[in-house]
């Protein structure tokens, strides 16, 4: 018969896996199609939803409190429009912030920049639905798949190798910035993905609600993605 402790140290691992595996295998499908295509994104997609649904890490969070979902859109569209600002033709006018963010904002300092000649992710280059795949699967499959990993996963591990035991609202700022840092660093815009970070991040410590944060997330990422088609700037995928 196995002993208290050991159960628990099952449970938590199970847990663990629930939560780092569909992530990582999001993350070693990127790596192994590169350049992405519209039909290897359909595939990270699939496979990321699948793992997630089969996992199901939001076993051991309590349902979303729909008095958070006005905040949640607040944030979700607060966190596209900082992403996008500093692009738009507006921001372009101001030629000193502009270049310094194109310098410094878009790649982190170790990465070497693409070279497109095509957008992979176009219509009239991979179809609509492909296209529409890529707009989905950013709104809905990865930004779950981003929160629980992050958010409820990494941050509270951080905190404590038994991270279910570690309240959704306790705030620890290194930990804080420091899982802020990286999950901004896993993206291009590093600095805006460093604030997007912040944002997710202090909305699942002030609600304890880690579907707010999915939320918040999908609809930035959903907006980004009409952002994209619509104005047919397609460096932002």
């Amino acid at each position: 018969m196995a002993a208290p402790d050991d159960d628990n140290k099952v449970v938590i691992q199970n847990a663990m896996i629930t939560h780092i595996l569909p992530f990582g295998a999001w993350m070693i499908l990127l790596s192994i199609f590169s350049p992405a295509t519209g039909w290897t994104y359909a595939l990270r997609a699939v496979v990321g939803a699948g793992l997630f649904l089969w996992f199901c890490p939001w076993r051991w969070y309590p349902r979303l409190q729909l008095k958070n979902l006005g905040w949640a859109m607040i944030v979700g569209i607060l966190v596209f429009v900082v992403w996008i600002l500093p692009e738009t033709q507006t921001v372009s006018q101001f030629e000193g912030f502009h270049r310094l963010y194109q310098l410094v904002g878009i790649l982190p300092p170790w990465s070497v920049p693409e070279v497109q000649e095509t957008f992979p992710y176009a219509p009239e280059v991979c179809g609509w639905p492909l296209t529409i795949v890529r707009l989905l699967g950013s709104a809905v499959v990865i930004a779950c798949i981003e929160e629980f990993f992050w958010r409820g996963f990494l941050y509270r591990w951080m905190i404590a190798s038994n991270f279910l035991k570690v309240d959704l609202g306790l705030m620890e700022k290194t930990m804080f910035i420091a899982v802020a840092v990286l999950f901004g660093l896993e993206h291009h815009r590093w600095l805006a993905g460093i604030f997007a970070g912040l944002a997710y991040g202090y909305m699942v410590i002030r609600t304890k609600d880690i579907w707010a944060a999915c939320i918040a997330h999908g609809i930035t990422n959903f907006l980004l993605g009409l952002y994209v088609i619509v104005t047919r700037s397609y460096q932002f995928w």
